[in-house]
């Protein structure tokens, strides 16, 4: 966002030439923050450019290792993540802001309802990344208007560590779980930064306030965490759920339980949310809808129904196959007998993501016998090698039924029978 001249060029001592004369640094930090709030924000600081080394090394390391997974837009220019700089040189302040979105009611009560969705808190709502950046341009541009400069604003959409910065301006302290917690708002708070060239006060960072506490590291269902502070994205529900684009891995299905989009339960454990507060944006609240949908009904919409339920939701964003995945796993999860109904008819779904995952349901939630002679059939017509794998993989007999498909009789182009069928291969 382009607004006149730069504001190095502007700064003049301790105090800043604006519209109505000489602003001091700190009545321009005072009005920022009293705007920020009126604009809808809870929380605004302040902090250099140059600050977050110590978390860089952090990041590099986790890209090195692999824990982005197939994230791969993480390991792209890392340099520029690095060091807010590097995404912008002539950055001289960064404004990190934060919306509370805290719940009201339990994140983690839904997931005894076996038959139902858990849609993660943030997704609730409106996609916070459309509500956020309207309010970050309005900022930016009352910013601009106070004192002349230049301004770049920022949603979880480029290059930008919040996280880490948000520690430095003093707004939280990356937890234990690696997500940012606040001592007035818990684990609930988006963020949203602006760089500017104006050289600003800078708050004092936030300290770490977690203690000996891990209640958030014991609570993870898949065991995400490695280590304090350290996250393997490759077994976080929230990646497997979203950013994984592939069949979940078998090791971690179970786990999941009825978890559709994203995980809270590292957040919800938190012994800060005792201090959390209701959101106060009513677009960001949580729509009936999508507080614990069932099953049942989510298994039955196809593109353009998933495409009108989820409007303006970050659930959009994964596609009705993907999603649907998530659904059909949390069928299997359920142990409800009737959902198996709603798997077995997906079974002929176009993509074959979601077969895969209705091979999975369906095994969880029929007799044997009734599954092996789906899973006779399906080995005939399936073509696609991923979901044969899914059917060979969930048939305790396969080796029975692969034998008794390579001995069936077989007619040959002449008419005359042979004996037995030739060798069946996956790739057929």
């Amino acid at each position: 966002m382009a607004g006149g001249r730069t504001g190095v060029a502007n700064l003049r001592g301790p105090r800043l030439l604006s519209g109505a004369g000489l602003l001091s640094s700190g009545d321009l930090r005072g009005a920022l923050a009293q705007e920020a709030r009126a604009l809808g924000f809870d929380c605004v600081g302040i902090t250099a450019p140059d600050t977050i080394a110590g978390a860089a090394r952090h990041f590099l390391e986790f890209i090195e290792i692999g824990g982005h997974g197939d994230m791969d837009w993480l390991a792209q220019n890392p340099e520029r993540r690095a060091d807010p700089r590097g995404l912008w040189p002539d950055v001289r302040s960064v404004i990190m802001l934060g919306v509370n979105y805290g719940p009201d009611e339990d994140p983690l009560a839904i997931l005894k309802q076996r038959t139902r969705g858990a849609i993660s808190v943030y997704a609730q709502g409106d996609d916070y990344h459309d509500v956020i950046k309207k309010r970050l341009k309005a900022l930016a541009r009352w910013l601009v208007a106070k004192v002349p400069s230049e301004v770049k604003v920022f949603v979880d959409t480029a290059a930008v560590m919040e996280k880490p910065l948000a520690q430095a301006s003093g707004v939280g302290w990356q937890g234990k779980h690696t997500n940012l917690v606040s001592r007035e708002f818990g684990s609930w708070l988006f963020l949203g930064a602006i760089f500017t060239t104006l050289e600003l006060p800078h708050d004092g960072a936030e300290v770490d306030h977690c203690g000996s506490c891990h209640a958030c590291l014991d609570i993870c269902p898949t065991a995400a965490f490695p280590a304090p502070y350290k996250l393997d994205a490759r077994r976080c529900i929230s990646y497997l759920t979203i950013e994984n684009k592939g069949p979940i891995p078998h090791e971690f299905r179970r786990a999941i339980g009825n978890r559709i989009y994203g995980c809270d339960d590292c957040l919800a454990v938190c012994p800060w949310n005792k201090f959390a507060q209701e959101g106060r944006e009513t677009k960001l609240a949580a729509r009936d809808e999508l507080r614990a949908p069932e099953l049942a009904e989510l298994a039955r919409l196809d593109d353009a129904a998933f495409r009108a339920r989820f409007t303006k939701s970050p659930v959009k964003r994964i596609g009705r196959d993907r999603f649907m995945r998530n659904v059909l796993i949390a069928i299997g999860n359920s142990g409800e007998s009737t959902l198996a109904r709603e798997a077995e008819r997906l079974l002929a779904d176009e993509c074959p993501l979601v077969r895969g995952a209705a091979v999975w349901a369906l095994r969880q939630l029929i007799e044997r016998d009734g599954f092996e002679t789906l899973a006779t059939k399906a080995l005939v017509t399936e073509t696609d090698n991923s979901v044969r794998a899914e059917w060979q993989t969930a048939s305790p007999h396969r080796e029975e039924r692969e034998a008794r498909l390579r001995m069936r009789p077989v007619r040959c182009p002449h008419g005359s029978r042979r004996r037995f069928a030739a060798p069946h291969h996956e790739d057929h």
